[in-house]
């Protein structure tokens, strides 16, 4: 595989409730990232002391964040209403040349920055909020 556009990595949310995925705006960068806590099972009949895990046991997580150029547009307006109500809507996390990610995510932090003599910029950090679903690029 060759090396891919970090601007192909987006991060789509749904804007009705209906499936209608937009891409966020303005984004620079962003980043997706897959947790799995795991169950020690070690005993004193460990072989050889090592550690051993419990297989497909502990709780899966996965964070998504973003950075990017404030525009306010629609789906502005619409991350910082589901940010002030609570909602987890769907997401939909496009990987370049493997993949989408989908799932519902609560938006966990929201930050406006902007300096004197630059662009208002942001910052959005999403948490899973239950099961995702991958499906593979053909």
């Amino acid at each position: 595989m060759s090396a891919q556009n970090g601007k192909d990595l987006l991060i789509k949310i749904d804007m009705t409730g209906d499936g209608l995925f937009e891409t966020v705006a303005g984004l620079r960068a962003s980043r997706i990232s897959f947790n799995a806590e795991t169950v020690d099972v070690t005993t004193m009949e460990s072989q050889g002391g090592w550690r051993e895990l419990l297989a497909g046991a502990g709780m899966r997580s996965a964070s998504v964040s973003g950075a990017g150029v404030f525009r306010d547009q629609s789906t502005d307006e619409r991350m910082r209403a589901l940010f002030f109500s609570g909602e987890v809507p769907a997401f939909r996390i496009i990987i370049p040349h493997f993949g989408a990610i989908e799932g519902r995510f609560q938006i966990t932090a929201l930050e406006y920055a902007g300096t004197y003599n630059g662009e208002a910029t942001y910052d959005v950090t999403l948490a899973s909020a239950g099961a995702l679903t991958f499906e593979a690029e053909v």
